[in-house]
């Protein structure tokens, strides 16, 4: 704990110093000379003297952050009631522990129970503090996580050694809401680079440095950093990627053939040769085909794995455009030309303007002339970017009363038309299902955006029949959108497999409303994608220009 906080004081003192102030015992720096003249019964004369240091110090502020510079697994941990401040700082010591990932793992192993300090009692309490601790964790939403992320990530494929870096945990798997923020980063010797990493701007501060763990504060937010040494690294990937059930289930699999599986390796017994520079040689040996981050579940990959009927998930390289974002016209920041040169650099065959129409409750909306302005301008651009097709659509609402939020003489004018329920009006799931339903069988309608209209962490979402939604998207022709905003994320994989499953043909979209966002809002929307076990054949833009015309022609046609 005093490496932790750089100060004199030892976890065991520290706790009691910690304990005197949570008591009230010590209000203000003027109790503290008569307590130290005549302590009270059970209490540590040593502590007070410590005390009076650490006010020395840094005053009472320095006090109270102190468990705020802890690793906020740590922090969980000690707030539980299951151990005291000094047989945490014993496991960080002993264990090298920081998450509640590497206690598990000593639990498992029978390591915590013999510490000093430490029995099967203490270990129970442990056991089972841990499903509230991580049922209480906060959880930030999956866009600001990479957002978090990417800066750290860059860096540090930036450093000469570093073999890779790569997110893992929920983040890897594209959870739409993220707990830990870690980073696997394989280096011989880690030392160097965790000296350039403290130094980068944003830094709250160091919660904790250890031989290859670093663990960082920034915009509120913890970021760990584990440099393994490449030898081990792929295991150690494995293990911290997750999720629990699913390398529980591979370490039955390792088991059954002979093997232990853990963070360090796959091996057959001591003095063995370990499996565990890549994730794809531990599957490998196991006889599985690498299984993709985003559907390591624990529920049935394993099983199709086995079976040789995991799907081949949808990529970003199979994407040849994007059918839904916004301008100026409407609520985005940028041009028309802005967002037109962006797609050109991101190499798409096609690309769609689809502003908001005039009952959106967003800053600003096309109107019946400003729609004949967009598409002068971009009949102009098409001239001037060849290369890439520019179509003309719009988000039109689905208004209360089931109508769309433009005439059909307008709506016939437009390439493509997506429509919305951005406001439920009071209305019921099933008075929201029916404006649904009533939009797909609009010829006009080609896709339906986001369905749920979940807003997050805020908005649940509808709660409505999807499996009639889908069902009318298969009947009608209609598309239904997994959409790559950060706030919807919508379908997510759980719906998105769903759908899939009753014949529905997705597309992915950026739903973007700024050029420099669109690849990043792609990759969240494939991610969503892939978590619903969707391949390129169930997604409408992975196909060329053509095919998505004669789709929509198909529809419109009488």
């Amino acid at each position: 704990m005093a490496e932790i906080r750089g100060d004199r004081v030892g976890a065991a003192l520290f706790a009691d110093a910690l304990a005197l102030v949570r008591e009230q015992l010590i209000l203000t720096d003027g109790d503290l000379g008569p307590l130290i003249s005549a302590p009270p019964p059970n209490v540590n004369p040593e502590a007070l003297r410590q005390l009076g240091f650490m006010l020395d110090a840094g005053g009472w502020v320095l006090l109270e952050s102190a468990l705020a510079d802890l690793p906020a697994d740590l922090r969980w941990l000690f707030e539980s009631g299951a151990v005291t401040l000094e047989q945490l700082a014993t496991l960080q010591s002993a264990l090298g522990i920081t998450a509640l990932a590497d206690l598990l793992v000593e639990i498992r192993r029978g390591s915590v129970r013999t510490l000093l300090g430490f029995n099967h009692e203490i270990e129970a309490a442990i056991v089972k503090a841990l499903p509230a601790i991580r049922a209480k964790t906060p959880r930030i939403p999956l866009g600001r996580a990479h957002t978090v992320a990417q800066p750290f990530l860059a860096r540090l494929r930036q450093i000469s050694g570093v073999e890779w870096a790569e997110p893992a945990g929920s983040l890897r798997r594209g959870q739409e809401t993220v707990g830990d923020i870690e980073i696997v980063a394989p280096i011989e010797e880690p030392s160097p680079i965790f000296d350039t990493l403290v130094e980068l701007p944003d830094l709250s501060r160091v919660l904790h440095r250890g031989a290859r763990r670093l663990y960082l504060l920034t915009d509120r937010v913890q970021v760990g950093i584990r440099c393994p040494v490449p030898a081990t690294a792929g295991a150690a990937w494995l293990h911290l990627t997750g999720s629990p059930s699913h390398f529980e289930r591979l370490q039955a699999i390792a088991s059954g053939r002979g093997w232990t599986l853990g963070p360090e390796g796959l091996h057959r017994g001591p003095g063995e040769p370990c499996v565990s520079r890549s994730e794809e040689e531990i599957y490998s040996a196991l006889d599985l085909p690498f299984i993709p981050p985003e559907i390591r579940n624990g529920e049935d990959e394993l099983t199709a794995a086995q079976k040789g009927s995991l799907p081949k998930l949808v990529t970003r390289a199979a994407i040849r455009g994007d059918l839904h974002m916004h301008t100026e016209f409407s609520d985005g920041r940028d041009t028309v030309e802005e967002m037109v040169k962006a797609c050109v650099a991101l190499k798409y065959e096609y690309m769609a303007i689809t502003d908001h129409s005039p009952h959106s409750s967003a800053s600003r909306n096309l109107s019946g002339d400003s729609v004949k302005r967009q598409a002068d301008e971009i009949a102009g651009l098409r001239e001037r970017y060849p290369q890439i097709a520019i179509l003309h659509g719009c988000e039109v609402d689905i208004l209360p009363d089931g109508r769309l939020d433009f005439s059909d003489r307008i709506l016939e004018g437009f390439d493509i038309v997506l429509a919305s329920l951005h406001e439920d009006a009071g209305h019921s799931p099933e008075q929201l299902l029916k404006r649904y339903l009533g939009a797909m069988r609009h010829p006009l309608v080609t896709l339906i955006t986001h369905p749920t209209n979940r807003l997050l962490p805020y908005r649940v979402g509808y709660d409505l029949d999807y499996d009639r939604l889908f069902a009318a998207a298969v009947e009608t022709n209609t598309v239904v959108e997994i959409d790559g905003a950060p706030a919807h994320l919508d379908m997510d994989g759980a719906m998105a497999r769903r759908a899939v499953a009753a014949g529905v043909t997705v597309a992915i979209d950026s739903d973007c409303h700024r050029a420099e966002l669109l690849d990043r809002q792609m990759h969240l929307g494939i991610t969503m994608a892939r978590r619903g076990w969707v391949e390129p054949h169930h997604v409408l833009n992975t196909r060329p220009i053509d095919e998505v015309r004669a789709r929509i022609a198909a529809k419109r046609a009488p």
